[in-house]
């Protein structure tokens, strides 16, 4: 209460917790003869535990959620609403729009949950949202960090296309550098649960050097052409297309779920795609046994 008179505090805006105390504040406000500050008192953020938030509930850093790939708007927006609401259904909101928005009135009084899924659907929303420009320069510095960035082969167009493929499905930064590291370099391993589990049909070890042949000897490489071409190969074979699709998809990016095919084909482009496929039939020829 003395340091509050000494540097003239008129709002004290602290968590719920200090609500028992206040009165005795107030009296001590009346003893001396001061004017009384404005009192509010936020809702507490607790974990998914319904406990007070502490170390036991992950990072306590911002600069280690900035780490772990979150954008300190997504962060900023995340922790705004922590207790507090704009009085309508908007959630993705900029800084300074929250900044314009905030008052106490729209604080809340049940006590609020940090939990990181919900902090992971803000990140994506504000990932999708970001600029071509800002998103890139993000996605190269997390790249850099990761040591897989190639300043010949990421050139800006290029990365651009592959980063609208992969903007929408990115919870974090470090999800470029993870598991989309396939699209930024040649050095990822397949996915072994994924490997055992769409690599198993034995007709791969000819359907794969026949799919090879027909992309290399054919004259385009467009979205639709690559989809042609593997369907009319499977009808051919007399095997569903999936069979080839599913161990593809693998194969290109090492992941059992990831955008569609042959989009993914036109990101990487011919030679990589062509390259890749070559990989994928050696080791297959080493996994697959008549």
């Amino acid at each position: 209460m003395v340091d509050d008179l000494d540097m003239k505090i008129t709002h004290v805006i602290r968590g719920a917790d200090h609500i028992s105390n206040t009165p005795k504040q107030i009296l001590l406000y009346r003893a001396a003869g001061a004017p009384l500050p404005e009192f509010a008192h936020l809702p507490l953020i607790l974990g998914p535990d319904k406990q007070r938030l502490s170390k036991r509930h992950g990072a306590t850093s911002v600069m280690a959620y900035a780490e772990m790939g979150y954008l300190p708007e997504a962060f900023f927006n995340f922790l705004a609403l922590l207790g507090w609401s704009p009085g309508d259904d908007r959630e993705i909101l900029s800084r300074q729009e929250l900044t314009e928005l905030f008052s106490l009135e729209g604080v809340g009084k049940a006590n609020a949950i940090f939990g990181t899924e919900k902090l992971d659907w803000f990140n994506n929303q504000h990932i999708r949202n970001a600029s071509p420009d800002v998103l890139r320069e993000l996605v190269v510095r997390e790249l850099k960090s990761a040591k897989i960035w190639d300043d010949k082969t990421l050139v800006p167009d290029s990365m651009d296309a592959t980063l609208d493929l992969l903007r929408n499905r990115a919870r974090r930064l470090s999800d470029f550098s993870g598991i989309f590291r396939s699209f930024f370099t040649d050095d990822f391993a397949y996915d072994q649960a994924a490997a055992a589990k769409f690599f198993a049909d034995p007709r791969l070890k000819d359907l794969a050097p026949d799919l090879l042949h027909e992309y290399t000897e054919s004259g385009a490489f467009t979205l639709q052409s690559t989809e042609e071409i593997l369907r009319q190969l499977a009808e051919r074979k007399g095997v569903k297309a999936g069979v080839l699709i599913n161990a593809l998809r693998v194969g290109l990016t090492g992941q059992g779920v990831a955008p569609g095919l042959f989009e993914v084909m036109q990101a990487l482009g011919r030679e990589r795609t062509l390259a890749r496929l070559q990989r994928l039939i050696s080791y297959l020829q080493s996994t697959i046994h008549n």
